[in-house]
């Protein structure tokens, strides 16, 4: 199989499944009674979304359907394409539903690319039947197409193939002496495959790069009949950088910083520190990740240690002054205490009771002994009178009811048994205790 220049394809594309059969990983729906092999089969597809990280067949899916079809099989990418190509996708359909009785299918790539107007196009053509329509997408289709698009396909949600499946992947492109590797005398170091298949992280595609890596940067492309020892050491020389699996603007970038919040508030350094470090190495801005643990001292913390802002805080201006890389070190500082700080939610479920009652309880007026008093005709009316100055009172605390009388028993903030709230807990029992033996 040759490229475009002259080449030979990349082992990725030479390896590429062709039946159902051979499409590994994604059996739930490629399997007997699966959606796509059952609508294969019966040749009646439906309008699909398949969504899932690179390299775990979505392309390989699309291309086994269209060599399997009787419909038309129309494929564009919405990185390349715009409306000047999708109308003369409608036009051929319809072509073909009017002079061949046949329906057409279109294989849309990376199809979150297309704007909402875009999408819109495709509509009224996948309502009538003009069109079924498959698209590809990495990102979230909940939060990348449109809702009336959405709600005409079927997603199938592909997972990143497991491990076992990449070492089939691996194993057969050693094999295989047509488009792989099966000709060669290739001497693998015991564990190497095991090894490259952890690394891929269910990329199937990363997996055969970095195997053609290997074995391209390991010898003489020509000579077929040397031996040639592959290992560990080889690996790392040939091994394709690969980044985290991460875009700042979709879903990972949300699910990393939630893997991040959800572990700080497990109490589980090690997870903390890892996501923290997945985030810096994809390149996230390291303020960001800084707001987002300020938000964490105070929603997850709060008073059961009050160090935890001003040191989350102090990360912050750190990361500010020095940058990275330097500047990372400040918020691995701020994560250790973090995760390891007692934790209290009391600040933020109090908050929350308070703008709830704020919002419904009306406008009700402070009593008239907390209310401001600057002019002699407010003093005439009552306001201010009868105030007690607390500092005049042993302990500096004088039983007085402050909340509007509807709202006089309630109790907003509750704190809990650990950390400093374990004392501010102490103190309010004190005071009410107080309150309650007073002359209200």
């Amino acid at each position: 199989m040759k490229s475009a220049g002259g080449g030979r394809s990349p082992l990725a594309d030479r390896m590429r499944p062709t039946t159902l059969d051979h499409v590994l990983g994604q059996e739930r729906w490629t399997g007997p009674g699966g959606l796509i092999r059952t609508a294969l089969e019966g040749d009646h597809l439906p309008s699909l979304i398949l969504w899932g990280p690179p390299g775990c067949g979505k392309t390989t899916l699309a291309r086994v359907i269209a060599a399997r079809t009787r419909q038309h099989f129309e494929s564009v990418s919405a990185v390349f394409s715009g409306v000047r190509e999708l109308r003369a996708v409608v036009e051929r359909a319809r072509t073909a539903r009017e002079k061949e009785q046949v329906g057409t299918i279109l294989f849309v790539d990376e199809i979150h690319r297309f704007n909402k107007g875009q999408q819109d196009a495709f509509l009224p053509f996948v309502e009538d039947g003009t069109l079924v329509l498959i698209g590809a997408t990495t990102e979230n289709p909940s939060f990348e197409l449109n809702g009336a698009l959405l709600s005409r396909c079927r997603v199938v949600v592909l997972e990143p193939l497991a491990e076992a499946a990449i070492m089939t992947l691996l194993e057969g492109a050693l094999r295989d002496p047509v488009r792989g590797y099966g000709g060669r005398l290739l001497r693998l170091e015991e564990g190497l495959l095991a090894e490259m298949a952890r690394r891929a992280g269910g990329d199937a595609r990363y997996a055969l790069n970095l195997l053609e890596t290997l074995v391209e940067l390991s010898g003489d492309d020509d000579d077929a009949s040397a031996e040639r020892r592959l290992g560990m050491g080889d690996l790392e020389r040939s091994l394709i950088r690969r980044a985290a699996l991460f875009d700042k603007a979709g879903e990972g970038h949300y699910n990393l910083i939630s893997a991040l919040h959800k572990s700080l508030r497990g109490s589980d350094v090690d997870a903390a520190l890892y996501w923290l470090a997945r985030m810096l190495v994809a390149g996230e801005d390291g303020l960001y990740i800084a707001r987002r643990m300020v938000r964490f001292a105070t929603e997850d913390i709060g008073n059961a240690d009050p160090q935890a802002l001003a040191i989350t805080l102090h990360a912050r201006d750190a990361y500010h002054f020095l940058g990275a890389p330097e500047g990372e070190l400040a918020l691995a500082q701020a994560v250790v205490y973090l995760a390891t700080a007692p934790k209290s939610n009391s600040i933020y479920m109090a908050f929350g009771v308070a703008r709830r009652l704020a919002a419904t309880s009306g406008h009700l007026p402070p009593p008239l002994h907390i209310r401001n008093a600057p002019t002699t005709l407010m003093k005439e009316l009552g306001y201010g009178s009868g105030y007690l100055y607390a500092h005049d009172y042993e302990g500096g605390y004088v039983a007085q009811e402050y909340l509007p009388d509807s709202l006089r028993n309630e109790r907003i903030y509750q704190p809990v048994e650990r950390g400093f709230e374990r004392e501010i807990a102490r103190r309010l029992g004190y005071w009410r205790r107080l309150k309650g033996q007073g002359n209200m």
